[in-house]
């Protein structure tokens, strides 16, 4: 397939989409849980986080409002770039987008069970499955579907609580809890506990020097280890290059044109090749600066959250 070029900054590209989502497992019913104000905030969470993994990164799409009816949740989606929307259907194609939501969902539920899903994705009246391995016509069919609406205040009002999270380090249900569609009833529900990977604990007042902070927990620093290397090479896929220009900033191997000479060298082996020789770059640099902390940070930066959380190795089980 030919590689598409964004249109976005010239010609205001958009376009729309729904994702219909429904979980096999009964204790797991999204609509159920996304009208519970305790979980709300939660499952919008694993949404953000999957659509960020999938069309990589937090620019070039927007979620405009989430439908729940009585066996369906249904995510509107408005794409305002081609690149974006053509590496969420890439994933959603690959299965990824499926694998990425149980991941997510499975983290903030605290479920230990594997989730198992039924998506579909409609554009207009089209369902793209039905043709999904032509991907220019799913992108046609996703441009012709304008959005009918703008963002939902609802959404925004969570974003604005995921946001609040992210800054003041806050608990998903208490930020929550700052905003307008909070439960007027007095809940005694214990808010879920952000993920305790063995090598991270309660942040204190003073971080110390050889640690850093992710998502509100203190994690041990360290050097990158060749399973960090590999796995990072395995998970990030096309926006390695974000990631390496993030990097860069900090490592004179990377300064341009480094990373595009990486691209070109390495460009029949493949994008985990890429991404291998980048941080193998990285690595033989910075010895002993090439820190576990620098690659998060670099993660974080791009919006590719749910990649830094398994890097950290979050797991539902290690969650309070």
């Amino acid at each position: 397939m030919e590689k598409l070029t964004s249109s976005s900054g010239s010609g205001g590209w958009t376009g729309s989409a729904f994702l219909f989502l429904q979980s096999n497992l009964q204790q797991v019913d999204l609509p159920v849980l996304y009208k519970n104000p305790e979980q709300k905030i939660n499952v919008f969470k694993a949404l953000k986080l999957t659509l960020s993994d999938s069309a990589g990164g937090l620019d070039g799409y927007e979620i405009l409002k989430v439908h729940d009816t009585d066996s369906d949740l249904i995510i509107q989606i408005k794409f305002s770039d081609e690149m974006h929307c053509m590496a969420f259907l890439e994933s959603y194609a690959s299965g990824g987008l499926k694998q990425c939501l149980g991941q997510h969902l499975r983290a903030v539920l605290s479920v230990t069970e594997e989730l198992e899903f039924d998506i579909k994705l409609k554009a207009g009246r089209k369902t793209l499955d039905d043709f999904l391995k032509d991907r220019d016509r799913c992108l046609r069919c996703i441009k012709e579907a304008q959005p009918d609406r703008l963002k939902d205040d609802e959404v925004a009002q969570l974003e604005k609580a995921l946001q609040s999270l992210m800054l003041n380090d806050r608990h998903p249900s208490e930020a929550m809890h700052k905003g307008s569609f909070s439960s007027s009833s007095s809940s005694s529900s214990k808010p879920l506990s952000p993920a305790i990977p063995p090598n991270s604990r309660e942040e204190g007042s003073l971080l110390p020097s050889n640690s850093f902070k992710f998502q509100g927990r203190v994690y041990d620093d360290r050097r990158l280890t060749s399973s960090d290397h590999q796995k990072f090479a395995f998970e990030i896929g096309k926006q390695w290059k974000k990631v390496g220009r993030s990097l860069q900033k900090g490592c004179r191997a990377l300064k341009d044109p480094a990373i595009d000479n990486l691209a070109y060298e390495f460009d029949r082996d493949g994008l985990y090749e890429q991404a291998y020789q980048m941080l193998n770059k990285f690595r033989q640099s910075e010895g002993k600066k090439a820190k576990l902390s620098r690659l998060i940070s670099a993660l974080e930066e791009n919006g590719l959250m749910g990649i830094a959380e398994r890097m950290l190795d979050i797991q539902p089980a290690e969650r309070q």
